[in-house]
């Protein structure tokens, strides 16, 4: 079995990576492009708009990895905090 730490694993390829970027990024825009075919009826006016769900999703991602940044700021520790522990003996 390979390691996926290995450079010649097939996932960490930039060739692969490419593909996967063109692959996932067609199948976002081929499930918004569907939203043409079927009627969306929300439950509000604003989620029943032409590819509220992608923006939604992906303005809630945003959100999140802001948050997470921000709380790693806040939480975070320096190198040495359990270093200062043991100059105490």
């Amino acid at each position: 079995m390979t390691n996926p730490q290995d450079d010649n694993h097939w996932l960490v390829r930039p060739s692969t990576i490419k593909v996967l970027w063109w692959v996932f990024s067609g199948i976002l825009a081929l499930t918004v492009l569907l939203q043409l075919m079927f009627k969306v009826k929300g439950y509000f006016d604003v989620d029943g708009w032409f590819g509220f769900g992608a923006a939604y999703g992906f303005l809630a991602c945003l959100a999140m990895v802001i948050v997470a940044k921000g709380l790693g700021f806040v939480l975070k520790r320096g190198e040495d905090y359990y270093a200062e522990d043991q100059n105490d003996d």
